[in-house]
């Protein structure tokens, strides 16, 4: 009877052990495929699936040779250098093979670097090209590794640098072109998932596999042509030596499109050595970035608001008496003893601001710049020729520049006095040529424009051609009155320089520079304004020549950095001379 029960009790307990053990199984099953599913589903999928980036690559950057595409920026693999220092077996024989093949692009202390054993990774040299990485492959070195990395190549050297830009070590453009236009130049990365097996095969069945092929940035076609910009580097340069100017600026544009043909600064830097720059307003490009007082050169502008509103003609007379008094201010010329009974027309060729602040009245009540000359002025100026606004082209850094209000406090007769004659107010280079290229072109205001179109598979495709955004900023009449008051003056002061049988016309800008409390006595920037062509405009080009307490002038330092240009303009364009 006791063995019985014993037995009972035994086969009791047993089955009980053997229900727990079950239900501990059962419990931990349920919470490992049920409650902990996603967890280790994650985790087997971090094993099996293994995750690549598809880099992709940065658009290339066109100009044109003539009516060809060429490249002014390209794509070049190099390859980043590193070590496993916890593995390197001959520290020597590493170091001296380095050296010795990668020369200047392993970094200073990399012989340090090598002997820090208890790091796993040490970046030793950069941009070291595929011959070299492959001399250093021959030598087969124990924990010595390589990272292919794409750099930018500029073939032309120095070749519109600040119109460029460049890209930095991590990929993303800076200044000009390649800062403006990064999202576009840069593409869209796309990433490989792909399943594998404990060896890290890939499988090639499997709805885990994922391929998002990489988008490659667009490849860009500049409107400037390598020629002219080249030509237009080596005026300037010719005319800083010459003059002793420590910058020197110049943008030529086709009037009828609002496209940029060569923009151009000195001194520049070579963007594929970015990093060697230690002043970082090398960078900057001065033509849309440093807003100044343009000085005579926006004469233009006045004497063409003047036509326009039937307040002046070429023969209109004033009195000059070298001097005009506005308000507690005396204004003066520069050229003194043009003085008399004279024409709006000899005003123009002596660049007399007199002359000039009589137009700014003659807009009004005939002798005040009052409210309605201001808000004349503003019209034109602001509104229709786009001073103190950005342009809009597509570089970075662009810089609005100041025109005053004639509705504000500063905005009053003083202050428009002088912006007559083109101080009293600032602007870039940019919109002084974009808003005169409307004045001589008929009345057409383009937004200026660095993109030409892109390369696609190869093959250049232009862009739609823009329209002018504003017509009718001035007469045809008027334009055709400015052209041919801007060839009279050219004419009797630079015509032996010019090319015979051409229509060429300019202005003179010797500006003063703002200080703190008033004008530098020490210091002048020194501009011309022109175009050039036959019956219309080709081109128009703009020059500025400064230096930091020097003192430069329009007609002695900038105009003939114009004239090498205009007259090589039309030999490269062919332009056919009158009659």
């Amino acid at each position: 009877m006791k063995l019985n029960l014993l037995k009972g009790s035994r086969s009791r307990i047993l089955a009980g052990l053997v229900f727990v053990i079950a239900a501990v199984f059962i419990g931990r099953l349920f919470y490992v495929q049920i409650i902990q599913h996603s967890y280790y589903t994650d985790l087997a999928q971090a094993e099996q699936v293994k995750r690549e980036l598809l880099p992709a690559q940065r658009g290339e950057v066109y100009a044109f040779n003539g009516d060809q595409p060429v490249k002014l920026v390209l794509n070049e693999t190099v390859y980043t250098v590193f070590a496993d220092p916890a593995i390197i077996t001959d520290v020597d024989e590493t170091a001296r093979v380095l050296k010795e093949v990668a020369g200047g692009n392993v970094r200073e202390n990399f012989e340090e670097l090598l002997a820090q054993t208890k790091t796993r990774y040490q970046v030793i040299a950069t941009r070291v090209t595929r011959t070299q990485a492959e001399k250093i492959k021959e030598h087969d070195l124990t924990g010595i590794g390589f990272t292919a990395v794409t750099q930018r190549v500029y073939p032309e050297g120095q070749l519109g640098s600040q119109l460029l830009g460049f890209v930095n070590a991590e990929g993303v453009g800076n200044y000009g072109v390649e800062g403006y236009m990064n999202e576009a130049l840069k593409g869209v990365d796309g990433r490989l998932e792909t399943v594998t097996d404990v060896s890290d095969v890939p499988l090639t069945i499997g709805d885990r596999n994922v391929r998002e092929q990489a988008q490659d940035g667009d490849d860009v076609v500049l409107t400037i042509d390598r020629n002219i910009q080249a030509k237009v580097e080596e005026a300037l340069t010719s005319g800083a030596e010459r003059t002793g100017a420590d910058a020197a600026s110049a943008v030529v544009m086709d009037p009828d499109t609002g496209r940029v043909l060569a923009m151009a600064n000195l001194p520049d830097y070579n963007p594929a050595e970015y990093y060697k720059v230690e002043d970082i307003a090398l960078f900057n490009n001065a033509v849309v970035s440093t807003p100044y007082e343009p000085g005579s050169v926006l004469k233009t502008y006045t004497l063409a608001t003047g036509l326009d509103k039937n307040a002046i003609r070429p023969d209109t007379t004033f009195t000059n008496t070298d001097r005009i008094v506005i308000g507690q201010w005396t204004i003066q010329n520069y050229t003194k003893g043009i003085t008399g009974n004279i024409t709006i027309q000899t005003a123009l060729e002596w660049s007399l601001n007199t002359g000039f602040v009589t137009i700014g009245q003659r807009l009004g009540d005939g002798s005040s710049i009052n409210q309605g000359a201001r808000t004349t002025m503003y019209e034109y100026f602001h509104d229709r020729l786009g001073l103190g606004q950005l342009t809009g082209i597509q570089l970075a850094n662009e810089a609005p520049g100041t025109l005053a209000s004639p509705d504000s406090t500063e905005g009053n007769e003083v202050k428009y006095a002088n912006i007559t004659f083109g101080q009293g107010m600032n602007a870039t280079m940019l919109q002084v040529v974009t808003g005169f290229s409307a004045i001589v072109n008929g009345g057409n205001f383009y937004t200026p424009t660095i993109i030409s179109g892109t390369m696609v598979d190869g093959e250049y495709k232009a862009d739609d051609q823009a329209a002018p955004v504003r017509t009718g900023v001035v007469s045809a009449e008027t334009s055709a009155t400015v052209r041919a008051m801007m060839e009279e003056a050219r004419s009797k002061a630079f015509a032996a320089q010019d090319k015979p049988g051409y229509s060429i016309g300019g202005k003179t800008g010797t500006a003063q520079v703002a200080v703190p409390g008033g004008y530098s006595d020490t210091e002048t920037i020194g501009s011309y304004l022109g175009y050039g062509g036959t019956d219309t405009p080709e081109y128009v080009i703009m020059v500025a020549v400064s230096g930091k307490d020097k003192t430069f002038g329009g007609a002695s330092d900038a105009m003939p950095i114009f004239t090498d240009i205009s007259n090589w303009m039309i030999d490269y364009l062919k332009i056919q001379p009158k009659g």
